[in-house]
């Protein structure tokens, strides 16, 4: 059996919760999807110790608040885990908050788009993150019958219910955040793996969807706030909760996805005790949701890769920094698709005044990496290919710190640079792909990236060596968070997580963090 389906006039909570468990028993994803979803485990790992390094503001605040409930554990471990870089143990869904707060901290980790392709009825394009994989650490610090095979096949789980609910509904055509994806897979994997009951499950997953919903006002606004980037922790940290009020015996709203007045149905018309959408869940092989997300391979919004990509090209093919100076850019014109443009392409975004606004303005993005490449001594030397470039220029947390942001030559190319709406010609080929064009323009040449649509990162790029580009990120992330000494034990920790036992997995996210002096944030 390599697929199961949910049917949009059953009820999907409770056939989710029975999928989960059986899945948990019996499913056997491929050797290649459980290492996938261990390349975007440790990404997300190094993405928030690095996080926390640099006292970045919300992650900080969050984990001090889960510190706050410590315990005496007398060897009970249930309903405690730990937060990165400490040994004891806190409320397990305090711990989950913070841990997942600072994975999302940095943007940088990895996405998916909502995309199947073989089947039209499941391209809904909604985004995800996979930020949540501190869900089933936490579970495996309570039990002792959790080893890291069990660990990777339930983050295949989560990874799984998350991207294709992605697939199958858009909840930014609504205006909801779509952490709420990721909130039901945490409570769907979470209760599968502490024992709750497919009716528990069932009940905290309704909870959950009628108290809970985040709306994207969370991204609206000129310059973005902590709310962006702790949205997958806070609603992780309610679906936790509401599960395990499940679990102590208070009753949710039951089969939420044919509840006429839940979000599935109340945005849209469907036949009467019918969701909106079948679910289409792999249970063995290859084909699982995991397979088409993508990696970022540096800090950046992922809807700004295919012009990262052009950039890249055009460096290699033409040497433009040896070309021309930086003043004799004369104009850059970007032409990418919807939503790209209307969320990197903000016009207050030209401007932007904090590090989460800059990562979210192409404009930002695309000026502060040519400058990088001018501001690179022997730029093009021993550089094979683009692969290499991308580790030579590869974005980091301080490309969005204040200083960087009040760079003068960054703002000088800012300030030469057109964004456009390329209309349907883009449209149609999202979220297959990121279709993105780039033109230079210097002392009366243009260079012309074409549209690219698989950028490096991309799942179906097949030109990039992604490992290679991946490793130098997370040496690089490594390198802020721990001291020099500690890299490479740490690194190797999480490269063998399928091998550890229930008491290795215990301290898996146990680390001495190297603090910055004061906070990438502060002025």
């Amino acid at each position: 059996m390599a697929l199961v389906i949910l049917k949009k006039n059953t009820n999907q909570a409770y056939k989710l919760a029975e999928y989960a468990r059986e899945f948990m028993k019996d499913g056997k994803p491929s050797y290649e999807v459980l290492q996938k979803v261990k390349l975007f485990h440790t990404d997300s790992v190094l993405c928030g110790i690095s996080a926390l390094a640099q006292k970045t503001n919300a992650p900080t605040l969050l984990r001090e608040e889960a510190m706050m409930h410590s315990v005496k554990l007398r060897g009970k471990l249930k309903n405690y885990a730990k937060v990165f870089g400490d040994s004891d143990y806190y409320l397990d869904y305090k711990a989950i908050c913070a841990n997942v707060s600072a994975v999302r901290e940095w943007d940088s980790n990895g996405t998916v788009f909502g995309y199947r392709e073989d089947s039209p009825k499941h391209q809904a394009g909604e985004f995800g993150h996979n930020d949540f994989y501190p869900v089933v650490i936490a579970a495996a610090q309570q039990r002792s019958d959790i080893n890291g095979k069990t660990v990777l096949k339930a983050m295949t789980l989560l990874d799984e219910v998350r991207g294709r609910l992605a697939e199958s509904f858009s909840l930014k055509t609504y205006k909801i955040d779509h952490v709420v994806h990721g909130a039901i897979a945490s409570i769907v994997t979470y209760g599968t793996l502490i024992d709750a009951s497919p009716q528990q499950i069932e009940s905290g997953i309704g909870m959950f969807l009628a108290h809970y919903i985040p709306f994207r006002a969370i991204r609206a606004g000129h310059q973005l706030s902590d709310s962006k980037g702790a949205s997958a922790a806070l609603s992780t940290e309610v679906a936790i909760m509401s599960l395990k009020r499940a679990m102590a015996g208070f009753v949710g709203p039951k089969d939420i996805f044919r509840n006429p007045e839940a979000i599935f149905r109340l945005f849209t018309k469907t036949q009467e005790y019918e969701s909106p959408f079948d679910l289409m869940l792999g249970f063995s092989g290859d084909d699982f949701s995991v397979m088409g997300m993508h990696f970022k391979l540096g800090l950046y919004e992922h809807q700004s890769a295919g012009a990262i990509q052009g950039v890249m090209n055009l460096l290699l093919q033409t040497k433009l920094t040896e070309k021309y100076s930086l003043d004799q850019i004369d104009h850059i014109k970007i032409v990418a698709y919807e939503p790209a443009f209307g969320i990197i392409g903000d016009p207050a975004k030209r401007t932007p005044h904090t590090r989460q606004s800059a990562d979210h303005s192409m404009v930002y993005i695309i000026s502060t990496l040519l400058r990088k490449a001018y501001e690179t001594p022997n730029l093009f030397a021993n550089v094979k290919n683009t692969d290499d470039l991308w580790k030579k220029l590869i974005l980091l947390p301080n490309d969005y710190a204040p200083d960087a942001i009040a760079n003068e030559a960054t703002k000088k190319l800012i300030s030469k640079i057109q964004f456009e709406h390329g209309g349907p010609e883009y449209d149609k080929n999202y979220p297959k792909g990121i279709p993105t064009s780039i033109k230079i323009a210097a002392q009366g040449h243009e260079l012309d990236s074409g549209m690219i649509m698989f950028p490096a990162g991309h799942a179906r790029n097949t030109d990039a060596d992604l490992k290679s580009i991946l490793n130098n990120k997370f040496r690089h992330l490594a390198n802020i968070a721990l001291e020099e000494s500690q890299v490479d034990p740490f690194l190797q920790k999480l490269d063998n997580i399928e091998y550890m036992d229930s008491k290795a997995l215990k301290g898996i996210y146990e680390c001495k963090l190297k603090y910055a002096e004061k906070s990438i944030d502060d002025l």
